[in-house]
């Protein structure tokens, strides 16, 4: 028979796009969220990233409790057309980059985000745009856009997203509510932990009238945390 010309190289199926792109935008994924994120089974993951790392656009490792996790190295995040930088997560942000991550495939079940043809916006990329001078105001973890369609529930706004598992003072988050509120978002959601949602709720109660109704805030998913440790 016949070699292949492109013999010895992985063919990238557009479940491995998907994958790839998912990884970078979030700074990286655990195994299981990343499975389900591509509909297979937990166990597919190792032979799926495999081939990822054998085609040089990806490193895995067990960087905290269970399961691994898997992020883009520089030829990755280049064939992704990106240029955020190449490194593993620090292990400080592990537990937030996850709530993130199943915050936004949970809001992508939704049927209301099928039917707006909605579409995520990642912290990295929002930060990726920011010119070099622009400060220290908080960033949202996401953005979900919606676009102008008659299908959309929420035709041409743009939401906040914030994953809250650490509760931080009320005057503090009223303050970052009040950032957000005051760029172009027409809402923001809150995704919060059990620890983290009362001082939420109690910073939204501090808002103006006109401010307060633009706050929703919910539980986070069970996904959101580590597989066998329950939300404390």
């Amino acid at each position: 028979g016949t070699r292949r010309t492109d013999a010895g190289t992985v063919r990238l199926t557009q479940r491995d796009i998907t994958g790839l792109l998912l990884c970078a935008e979030h700074y990286a994924a655990p195994y299981d969220l990343l499975a389900s994120a591509l509909g297979v089974q937990p166990a597919r993951m190792r032979a799926i990233t495999a081939r990822w790392r054998a085609a040089g656009l990806a490193s895995t490792g067990t960087l905290g409790p269970s399961p691994a996790w898997c992020w883009l190295t520089p030829s990755g995040l280049a064939a992704c057309g990106r240029n955020y930088p190449a490194r593993p997560p620090s292990l400080s942000r592990l537990a937030h980059i996850r709530a993130v991550l199943a915050a936004r495939l949970w809001l992508e079940a939704g049927d209301a985000y099928h039917a707006g043809r909605a579409w995520w916006h990642s912290e990295r990329r929002i930060r990726a745009a920011l010119p070099t001078n622009a400060g220290t105001a908080h960033v949202a973890d996401a953005e979900i856009h919606w676009p102008s369609t008659d299908a959309s529930p929420y035709a041409g706004q743009a939401w906040a997203i914030e994953a809250e598992l650490t509760p931080k003072t009320a005057a503090r988050t009223a303050r970052i509510m009040t950032g957000l509120l005051s760029g172009p978002y027409a809402q923001v959601i809150y995704l919060c932990s059990p620890p983290a949602r009362p001082v939420v709720t109690r910073a939204a109660a501090q808002l103006p009238d006109k401010d307060r109704h633009r706050i929703a805030v919910r539980d986070l998913p069970p996904s959101a945390y580590l597989p066998g440790i329950p939300p404390q």
